[in-house]
């Protein structure tokens, strides 16, 4: 039996409490369990009528409107759970059960507004929901933006009965919710919540139930938001999943005495904070085991103000479920300054390699890499070296010498950019290109970030495949169990990182967290500089602009490449005006994140034609070969995922505040559609 698949059997683990619906409920009925369906976070089903052959005769079997729950992204991916579908929709995160097979609303809950939850940039971010049993009656669970935990009947959407403790405002309910800020240890107000001078916490996405134990993480104001230096630390929490008391507390900036806090070197870890886990969390309930992924410390790009390492700043760390005690952790980026962020949740696999049967975990990133461990150990499965990289020229600002590099399997995206990484198809492109460059200071993956008033003149600092590229939350990676396949889109999105004076910072992010302003801070409103453009209009850099790429994960080989979606237009045309050869331009692919599923018969990807129509394409799993395409309603993104029921697959698309249903057409005559 593969260990990750939660089974009815879990129910003796936690002595007859708690039950653990199985995936599989009945022949006619395959679950979506988790927002990546399994804890593993594989974003695989083992549903099977949809195939090659009739790929093509998908249509809308019904759409869901969430904008009267005031839904805008679509970053939430429904729970499919003993034949209901749960979601969370708008900034107020509505908690939504869905009719599965026409499409209905079957309840809702809102929380009551609280100022506290004004405040939250993650407010749309849910992302979907926690689920589990406790005697046999279905619970979901979710964490709110004002930092609240509620856990509902599944049948009726009711707070709990004698769950969790009254929080003191009024219009909450008096049980079923759980006050996560008073769980920190900061000084509150329960409806304003920590004051902004101290710092902000909110949540993107939803915890986890790891057998009696509700895992929460959480996320704070955007690090290049900010240009104050204090905040607080996104601590992880966990709770009784039966009572919802309070049960551990594991501080993500180690306080004395802890591993680690010899790594904030400037007594920081008193006054900063941030290093959230505001992707989602994954786990091997086996091993009780809980797998937590962090962003960096306080303000992206620069931390003069926190010398030292900073553990655990952008990193995965294995706790153990029942205690929150630290199993094991591995630091992805020294001192992160360059938002290398870890967006996504940690992937699962029991893998073969050189003949050693390896309970792995993968953490893909912004860097391009696959980060690859065993799961219980710790032990990287291939090495991970550190290696020299350039220093800061940024006054205050020490970086780490090193920073570790993945040996294998080979990057899914360019790291780093050279001359060499610009588009060269006509000598004239290339010298445009060129030109375009000269304010900007090229370098490789760990290229630091320079100030406005450096003394060469430059403009700003290449950052590639940026804090925006590599793996991204909108395009989690999937996987199939089964064969150790895993499946990784990337695109590059290139930033431009420049450092302005604190102060002058400080004024374009109104509202800020803390009081003491840093050296250095962002020197644009929006996430950082964005690189030159090409005068033609298209990317600085050469093609492909976005690419799926399949990894057999036992070897660490990969098996394809392919780019997502086609050429646009209006790159194809920049292309053949400058006389360029099209066959060696290529499909160029989108640039853009795509959404996949993987099935037990193909992988399916949403992503533009040319002509920027929506497209689903189906895609073989060993070769990376088309095997069906179609017309999709909307544009999607943030997720897919497929499931079956009554007999009958559905794949489902995140379509901005919809959630669009596809299906064969005899799943709409057994519902009586027709």
């Amino acid at each position: 039996m593969n260990t990750l698949t939660v089974k009815r059997s879990l129910l003796g683990l936690v002595a007859g409490l708690i039950a653990l619906p199985t995936l599989v409920n009945a022949q006619d009925s395959i679950e979506w369990y988790t927002l990546g369906n399994d804890y593993a976070h594989t974003r695989y089903t083992a549903a099977d009528e949809i195939t090659k052959d009739n790929f093509s005769d998908l249509e809308v079997a019904w759409e869901w409107d969430g904008a009267s729950f005031g839904a805008v992204s679509g970053r939430s991916t429904p729970s499919y759970i003993d034949g209901k579908l749960f979601t969370v929709a708008g900034y107020n995160r509505h908690v939504v059960a869905i009719d599965p097979k026409t499409g209905d609303t079957i309840w809702s809950y809102r929380e009551p507004q609280t100022p506290r939850a004004n405040y939250s940039m993650r407010a749309d971010y849910g992302k979907g929901v926690a689920y589990t049993e406790i005697d046999g009656r279905g619970v979901v669970i979710i964490v709110s933006p004002a930092f609240f935990l509620t856990a509902l009947d599944a049948d009726t959407g009711i707070p709990l009965e004698d769950w969790g403790a009254p929080v003191g405002i009024e219009g909450f309910p008096n049980s079923g919710v759980v006050d996560l800020i008073a769980d920190l240890g900061h000084p509150y107000d329960p409806y304003e919540g920590i004051p902004l001078e101290t710092g902000y916490i909110t949540s993107s996405s939803p915890p986890i139930v790891v057998n009696d134990t509700i895992i929460v993480g959480n996320s704070a104001e955007q690090g290049y938001h900010q240009a104050r230096i204090e905040n607080v630390p996104g601590d992880i929490l966990g709770y009784d999943v039966r009572t919802g008391d309070f049960k551990w507390k594991f501080n993500v900036i180690p306080k004395p005495g802890e591993y680690g806090h010899e790594t904030w070197e400037n007594d920081a870890w008193e006054w900063t904070g941030d290093v959230s886990s505001w992707a989602p969390l994954s786990a091997d309930p086996e091993n009780d085991l809980v797998y937590i992924p962090t962003n960096s410390a306080t303000i992206d790009y620069y931390g003069g103000f926190r010398p030292g390492d900073n553990l655990y700043g952008a990193s995965i760390i294995a706790l153990d479920a029942s205690t929150g005690e630290r199993a094991w952790h591995f630091q992805f980026v020294h001192h992160e300054i360059w938002n290398f962020d870890t967006p996504t949740a940690p992937l699962l696999l029991d893998l073969n390699v050189d003949g050693r049967d390896i309970p792995a975990v993968v953490q893909a990133t912004k860097q391009g890499w696959l980060y690859s461990f065993d799961r219980v150990t710790g032990e990287p499965i291939w090495p991970i070296v550190e290696r020299p990289v350039p220093p800061s020229i940024v006054p205050g600002e020490v970086l780490s010498p090193t920073q570790p590099h993945v040996t294998w399997p080979e990057p899914y995206a360019m790291q780093g950019i050279s001359e060499d990484d610009l588009v060269d198809f006509t000598p004239e492109l290339k010298a445009q290109a060129l030109e375009a460059m000269e304010d900007y200071v090229m370098g490789g993956l760990f290229n630091p970030p320079i100030h406005a008033d450096n003394p060469d003149g430059k403009y700003a600092a290449m950052n590639c495949p940026g804090g925006a590229g590599g793996v991204n939350i909108t395009s989690p990676p999937v996987a199939d169990p089964n064969t150790g396949m895993m499946y990784v889109n990337s695109h590059t999105a290139c930033f431009a990182l420049r450092l302005i004076p604190g102060e002058e910072a400080d004024l374009l992010f109104p509202n800020s967290t803390g009081t003491t302003t840093a050296q250095y801070a962002n020197g644009v409103p929006g996430a950082t500089a964005r690189p030159p453009r090409h005068p033609t209009g298209i990317p600085i850099w050469k093609p492909p602009y976005s690419t799926i790429t399949g990894y057999d994960m036992n070897t660490g080989e990969k098996r394809f490449e392919i780019p997502t979606g086609e050429t646009p237009a209006r790159y194809a045309e920049v292309f053949e005006a400058a006389g360029a050869d099209m066959d060696e331009v290529g499909n160029t692919g989108t640039g853009a994140l795509v959404p996949m599923v993987a099935t037990a018969n193909m992988l399916v990807y949403s992503d533009q034609a040319s002509d920027g129509t929506p497209m689903l394409w189906a895609i073989d799993k060993d070769s990376g070969e088309i095997i069906g395409e179609i017309e999709a309603p909307a544009r999607s993104s943030y997720g897919m995922s497929s499931w079956t029921h009554d007999g009958h697959q559905y794949i489902m698309l995140q379509t901005a505040s919809k959630l669009t249903a596809l299906a064969l057409p005899a799943a709409q005559a057994a519902s009586g559609a027709y």
